[in-house]
């Protein structure tokens, strides 16, 4: 069944449009530097921004961007949804982004997937190591000299103290290590903490933690199988990358990997291992004597992080709602049937967000962080306006003011 569209209501009373930034500094602070803050960071640099990107980690894509290997293809459905949609044009987006800045080999490598389930197929795809697209981002940034980069900065709050046109981005005791008139939260699960302490309610922000975790081990011989396969996981047969991690060898076969809702560990677990063998037996068995070798051997490696998905497993990109303005809005309306839509929400100035990606950050990441630039700077969403709608940050707020009014 075709998910339903969100159309933006019309309202006698327009607010403020906070959505785009008049500065004449152009300066944005990014929170989190994985797939989707490198990304904005590269989209609003090319665009003459200046950005400042803080992560709590020692570097880049430390995080969920950190999977050795992942896979870059589209979300297959019979009849297009959002998410359908989303990932078509993002599949298109991240792959002009990998041939322009990463050598094929060197982070990723075309291919094709062989899809199983209810939609059989053979898709054109790619195997990606999202840490060099991330890396990539970062140094071509860096190379215009309007990109800073801090690490080792966790964020604990924002503030926008009374008159003051800045956000502080501030640490636990309240020491800022940011101020701009921009900031920009793209940090997975922490993006919940920092963006309710800004005021926004948890009911409006329905992030959930994901954990997923990938087998893999060294690969030796030939390939495993003739191609990628994918069902309940993806199978890596094969992908050779002389930048993976030390710890990973440079030839690999991999996974997974796990989806464990509300799970927040990073360990990585036997169990979790034995789940994607069973995937794997029902995916590709002669890939699982493979894998089932490597664990009686005691060579089996895992890897296991955290990703960040909402309740309808849609990515938020956007200006965010602003509550109080939201609410005196509704009180207003009274007893007249009120439905506010994108076009007459009240937003928060200058605060932004791009997160809950979920297991999807390597396709999203590049198509959203462009539109979201494009709205950050002024110019017009290059996007249908039903699918801009569908990933807009107010969308729960909407929800949940219907329901009181």
């Amino acid at each position: 069944m075709k998910a339903p569209t969100l159309r933006p209501a019309t309202c006698r009373r327009r607010p403020p449009d906070h959505t785009t930034v008049t500065d004449p500094q152009r300066h944005a602070t990014v929170v989190g530097a994985g797939l989707a803050g490198a990304a904005l960071a590269h989209a609003l640099v090319v665009r003459g921004w200046r950005v400042d990107l803080l992560d709590a980690a020692d570097g880049p894509a430390r995080g969920a961007s950190a999977l050795p290997v992942g896979m870059l293809s589209p979300h297959v459905t019979r009849a297009p949804t959002p998410l359908s949609r989303l990932t078509a044009l993002g599949v298109a987006a991240t792959r002009a982004e990998l041939e322009s800045w990463v050598p094929t080999g060197a982070g990723w490598q075309p291919c094709q997937v062989h899809n199983h389930g209810h939609d059989r197929g053979v898709w054109p795809a790619a195997l990606v190591r999202p840490g060099a697209l991330v890396q990539a981002w970062l140094t071509a940034a860096q190379a215009t000299g309007r990109l800073t980069t801090r690490w080792n900065a966790p964020v604990a709050r924002l503030a926008r103290p009374d008159g003051s046109p800045a956000w502080q981005v501030q640490d636990a005791t309240g020491r800022p290590w940011a101020t701009s008139p921009v900031v920009a939260v793209t940090g997975a699960i922490g993006s919940l903490s920092l963006l309710t302490g800004a005021g926004i309610t948890a009911d409006w922000l329905p992030l959930r933690p994901v954990q997923g975790q990938m087998s893999l081990g060294a690969l030796a011989g030939p390939p495993l199988a003739e191609g990628p396969q994918r069902d309940n996981g993806v199978f890596v047969p094969e992908y050779r990358d002389a930048g993976l991690p030390p710890a990973w060898p440079e030839r690999i076969w991999s996974m997974g990997s796990t989806y464990e809702r509300g799970t927040t560990h990073t360990d990585v677990r036997a169990e979790a291992h034995r789940r994607n063998l069973d995937s794997l037996r029902a995916l590709h068995p002669a890939g699982a004597e493979a894998f089932e070798r490597s664990m009686a051997m005691g060579q089996l490696l895992g890897w296991a992080q955290v990703r960040c998905a909402s309740l309808d497993r849609l990515p938020l990109c956007g200006a965010l709602p602003d509550p109080a303005a939201l609410q005196a809005e509704r009180a207003r309306a009274e007893r007249r049937r009120w439905r506010p839509g994108a076009a007459d929400t009240p937003r928060l100035p200058g605060l932004f967000t791009l997160c809950a990606l979920g297991s999807r950050g390597l396709t999203l990441s590049a198509w959203c962080a462009q539109r979201l630039a494009e709205q950050m700077d002024g110019a017009a969403v290059q996007a249908d306006a039903d699918l801009w709608t569908a990933i807009d940050p107010a969308r729960f707020a909407w929800r949940q003011t219907r329901r009181a009014a």
